[in-house]
């Protein structure tokens, strides 16, 4: 069982793990040895997983995951495939962590009479500045 939070745990039945020949430089090694890992999780079909939570995580997942709801992480950033797991299962717990904090509700607010006052008289002191820069006009 991964455990998100105190109320959601997930069983790791519902996530498929697959080794796959990584890609990118590391010679005889990374030709003969699949450490690659590719990890497959289905959130729509996690009962753990609320509606809200899950509309969070498909802003959080973004291309990550699928039209039908499935997440698909690769990791072939480590030499053994043990520690590859390891990476692909932490990025998918940090996501789903991610997905179960509520955002906070922002209350909207104008600015003050004075903030509004202090803004215009900066702009008039840069712009009295930048007359300043220009030629100066002889006068006969």
């Amino acid at each position: 069982m991964l455990e998100i939070a105190p109320h959601i745990q997930i069983d790791e039945a519902e996530i498929q793990l697959t080794a796959k020949r990584a890609s990118g430089p590391g010679g005889q090694h990374v030709n003969k040895v699949s450490t690659a890992v590719e990890l497959r999780f289905n959130a729509r079909a996690c009962a753990a997983i609320s509606n809200e939570m899950f509309i969070r995580l498909r802003k959080i997942a973004g291309r990550r995951m699928t039209a039908a709801g499935e997440i698909v992480l690769m990791s072939d950033t480590h030499r053994s495939q043990i520690d590859n797991k390891r990476a692909v299962t932490k990025r998918l717990t940090d996501m789903l962590k991610a997905a179960t904090k509520r955002p906070k509700f922002r209350v909207a607010t104008k600015p003050s009479k004075a903030s509004k006052e202090r803004r215009i008289t900066a702009k008039k002191t840069m712009g009295d500045r930048k007359k300043m820069r220009g030629k100066l006009k002889l006068v006969d």
